[in-house]
């Protein structure tokens, strides 16, 4: 199930063209493998997730973090429009534009090895971008390197 989730949400991925111009900064890009272990350990990449209390679809987004990630939308749609947080989040293609947004917001070095890479934007993802520093659970943590050692 893993492998056929996987190739989906890096199919979705693919599929993404996302352009994020702050100053001179050159874009964070999260390539599809990233974006594939941050689903699997977020949920299983799970694509029939909705929301559930304060978190919605795969990756488990809550509105702080959609709104901090610019509030995409699906199909363009008026971030104001009723549902459009949970529409975006619960779809696999908006939802990876949500973690990128995110990501190109608040990209740092957490895990203090001086690179800002795809284990840095998983402990962002989880923990948030000011409490990236601290533990990751056992199963998030768990899931997400074996996606990394298996795909990576």
């Amino acid at each position: 199930m893993m492998a056929v989730n996987f190739v989906f949400l890096a199919t979705a991925a693919s599929c993404m063209l996302l352009t994020f111009v702050y100053g001179q900064q050159a874009p964070i890009q999260l390539d599809n493998i990233c974006l594939g272990c941050i689903c699997e350990a977020s949920s299983g990449c799970n694509q029939t997730l909705a929301c559930d209390g304060d978190v919605c679809g795969p990756f488990r987004i809550t509105w702080a973090f959609w709104s901090d990630a610019g509030k995409p939308t699906l199909n363009g749609e008026p971030s104001t429009n009723a549902g459009a947080y949970p529409r975006c989040a619960n779809d696999a293609f908006c939802a990876g534009a949500i973690i990128q947004g995110y990501m190109q917001k608040f990209a740092k070095d957490c895990n203090g090895d001086k690179v800002i890479d795809c284990k840095d934007f998983a402990r962002i993802h989880r923990l948030g971008a000011y409490g990236c520093h601290g533990g990751l659970d056992t199963k998030y943590e768990n899931a997400f390197n074996s996606c990394l050692r298996t795909y990576g």
